[in-house]
């Protein structure tokens, strides 16, 4: 009996230090276990903007674009870049000698366009005038002799003394004399038909646009500015010579500026008219510019390596800062949401499309999925999935990829 209870008693004892052993081995192994470095956020309740930014360009709302009328030599310049003028100031001065030169030769083309349209309408000059009108005189004094040539050849051939050949040929002279008669006639009154007179009237319209085109590029050789505005381009310089096109200078009104923005095509959807723009200059960074969208893309273009549609943006308020051709970032705001969960972008880790997180529960990550709303660069809207004040994991300090059930530590 006493045997049994000692053996009994081995029994127990050994049981315990198994137990025992098996404590201290997930005890050790719980010390020692290597812990996994992770940042974490909190899951805050906030306002959330969803923003877009992208790259554009600074223009004018209306350019003025000054081009050389002709090919000549620039005689005086009054201006320089950055100057600020009113309109009808007198800019810089062409040589205009070749244009007053085409004014003279217009001027005379249509002297002469409106004489040959006189000539026209009045059935021809004084002197052919004053000829037809001695022609039907002479005319009519033919007739008038060949008329009574036959009367006396009549009557004498009633009495024998002339044949009936001779009174033949007198009326052949005469209708000959009434036919001649009657086309001097004609001629004095119908010299010029009605196509000739279009003719006319169109060689004259032709020769006073001449004459206009003329003096237009006579008066553009005196080059004044055509609004008060600034001067931002200036490409020529006195005595320089300017081939006929080129642009002598640029001039706008900078406080009327617009940015010709270039959104990636699959950031298009999400934009609308009248959405608020923020504008920077890397020139200026300590300045800030707002805007809304005016126009939204028709088409997408190819720039460089990317697929974009231009977005005009009008800048609210210009104060004349922002100069034209600058580039400048845009920040558009495609959505607004007050008192919404959000978590850091860069916590947010999807799975066959399905969204999820690393939830810190006691000293180790679960992976929780949620449900995400509107996002911005930093941030993201959370509709289910957690609480306000749950900890999430941002990513590791050492590098190592986040994993579910794994110990961690908390880093900074």
């Amino acid at each position: 009996m006493a045997e049994a209870r000692k053996q009994l008693d081995r029994r127990w004892l050994w049981l315990g230090a198994g137990i025992l052993l098996i404590v201290v081995f997930f005890l050790v192994r719980e010390l020692t276990r290597q812990r996994l470095p992770v940042r974490i956020a909190t899951v805050t309740r906030d306002s959330l903007a969803s923003t877009v930014s992208t790259n554009g360009r600074v223009e004018p709302v209306v350019n003025y674009q000054v081009h050389s009328p002709i090919s000549t030599t620039v005689k005086a310049v009054y201006v320089q870049p950055g100057d600020v003028v009113a309109a009808g100031k007198v800019l810089l001065v062409l040589d205009d000698l070749d244009a007053r030169a085409r004014v003279a030769s217009a001027e005379s083309g249509v002297k002469s366009a409106q004489a040959a349209l006189d000539t026209v309408l009045n059935n021809g000059t004084l002197e052919q005038r004053q000829m037809a009108a001695a022609d039907v005189v002479h005319d009519r004094l033919e007739r008038d002799q060949a008329q009574r040539d036959l009367d006396t050849l009549i009557k004498l051939n009633a009495t024998g003394a002339a044949s009936l050949g001779e009174v033949a040929a007198a009326r052949q002279r005469l209708a000959g004399a009434v036919a001649a008669l009657n086309t001097s006639e004609e001629s004095a009154r119908n010299r010029y038909t009605a196509s000739d007179v279009s003719r006319a009237r169109a060689a004259l319209a032709d020769a006073e646009a001449n004459l206009a085109a003329a003096r237009a590029v006579l008066e553009q050789t005196t080059v004044r500015a055509p609004i008060t505005g600034t001067v931002y381009s200036l490409n020529t310089a006195a005595t320089e010579f300017a081939e006929d096109g080129k642009t002598l200078l640029q001039i706008a009104d900078l406080h009327h500026e617009r940015v010709r923005a270039y959104f990636d095509e699959p950031e298009i959807g999400r934009l609308a008219v009248g959405q608020s723009i923020l504008i920077k200059w890397d020139a200026k960074p300590e300045l800030v510019w707002h805007g809304h969208i005016e126009r939204t893309p028709i088409t997408v273009i190819t720039v460089g390596t990317r697929t974009v549609g231009e977005v005009l943006v009008t800048i609210d308020g210009g104060d004349g800062t922002l100069l034209p051709e600058t580039n400048v970032t845009v920040t558009v705001t495609t959505s607004s949401q007050s008192d919404v969960l959000n978590i850091p972008r860069e916590s947010l880790f999807s799975q066959s499309g399905k969204p999820y997180v690393f939830k810190v529960v006691g000293d180790e990550l679960q992976k929780t999925p949620v449900v995400t709303g509107a996002l911005n660069l930093t941030q993201v809207a959370i509709l289910s999935g957690l609480a306000q004040g749950d900890k999430v994991a941002t990513g590791t300090s050492s590098g190592e990829p986040l994993q579910a059930g794994m110990p961690i530590k908390v880093v900074q």
